[in-house]
């Protein structure tokens, strides 16, 4: 947004003091130093180019000070100055100190080589560039100082959502040990039991490794419907845990509901719910999310999603088949930077066991 204002405002100043080109040459230099400055410090990458930005401005100034009638001369050293000063791993003050020195100095120093009054002198070359790179400074400094503490807010941001994710992957962990804890724990007690009765009573001992085959089997079943999101789910306690994780992530939450959620399709809203809260989480850069629930459908819209075409969700993939199954539709779209997840079921539809 500034690079245009930058390259007029350099322009203006080289048509402004240049009395012939090679003056003009001179000055350009010192505005196209300022744009490269000022192109590397808003992609954070100014300090490599800092010392020579800085010793082109630098002598530009000098030039139009000194050599010349470029009152304005000064825009490149006291811009591109600024920019550096705030940058610096430590001395700071200082560093903006100097700026200010140097500009006045040299301004100062065209008292010696200039046949004008002494007050018309200072008043162009010492007071007025000066003054307009103390404002410079005095802006760039609370400015990087805001920036530092939104990227620090950001940094922050992204690791609640690292945790949030995590606090998923725990809450999975502990559903799966639910499934296969107590089941692995009664099948090495049966097994041990089948073995001393296979010799006295095989009868009792076929019975229990019946019983183990079918736990087993139980156990598998359940474990395949925990991995792809099957198992029976609460929507109320899905909503609920959807709130603390985005909460958690600094993300805000709105939730409206137009009506009752019929308890027959709840689940599969559930689903729908729980995998977009996890993809929310890990694929977007979301602040706001608005959660709509009507008697039968479900419609989640985050923003800070990327500008790029719709990503593949392997997770709503495998439940719009479900909710299709079902004789519903899910769908994802993405416009002006909002993500939308949407299921819609018919009203007496039955999840899928």
């Amino acid at each position: 947004m500034f690079f245009p204002l930058l390259a007029v405002v350099g322009a203006v100043t080289v048509a402004f003091d240049a009395r012939n080109w090679w003056e003009a040459a001179v000055l350009a230099a010192g505005v196209v130093a300022t744009l490269v400055a000022f192109v590397r410090w808003a992609a954070d990458d100014l300090l490599p180019v800092a010392a020579v930005t800085l010793a082109v401005t630098a002598a530009v100034w000098a030039f139009g000070a000194l050599a010349a009638e470029g009152r304005m001369a000064f825009f490149g050293i006291s811009f591109v100055g600024a920019l550096v000063a705030p940058k610096l791993p430590r001395w700071r003050g200082w560093a903006a100190v100097a700026l200010v020195g140097y500009v006045a100095a040299v301004g100062a120093a065209r008292t010696l080589v200039s046949q004008q009054e002494v007050p018309e002198n200072l008043i162009r070359y010492v007071l007025i560039p000066t003054g307009v790179t103390v404002v410079v400074i005095g802006f760039m400094f609370p400015n990087k100082r805001f920036y530092d503490i939104v990227a620090e807010l950001e940094e922050a941001r992204e690791r609640e959502a690292e945790l949030a994710v995590i606090r998923e992957r725990v809450r999975f962990a502990g559903d799966l040990h639910d499934i296969q804890g107590h089941t692995l724990h009664v099948v090495k007690l049966k097994t041990a039991l089948a073995r001393k009765l296979v010799d006295s009573d095989a009868e009792r001992a076929k019975q229990e490794l019946r019983e183990i085959h079918d736990l087993v089997s139980d156990t598998i079943t359940q474990t395949k419907e925990l991995a792809y999101a099957q198992r029976r789910l609460n929507l109320s306690a899905e909503l609920e845990n959807a709130r603390n994780l985005f909460e958690a992530a600094g993300i805000d939450v709105r939730v409206d509901r137009e009506a009752d959620v019929d308890q027959r399709v709840g689940e599969l809203l559930g689903q729908v719910l729980r995998e977009t809260t996890t993809n929310i989480l890990r694929h977007a850069q979301a602040t706001q999310v608005r959660i709509a629930l009507s008697a039968s459908s479900i419609s989640i819209v985050n923003d800070g999603a990327k500008h790029a075409p719709v990503p593949e969700l392997r997770g709503l993939a495998a439940l719009a088949q479900r909710v299709a199954a079902n004789g519903g539709e899910l769908s994802v779209d993405q416009h002006d930077g909002e993500f939308r997840t949407a299921a819609v079921l018919p009203d007496g539809a039955e999840a899928a066991r």
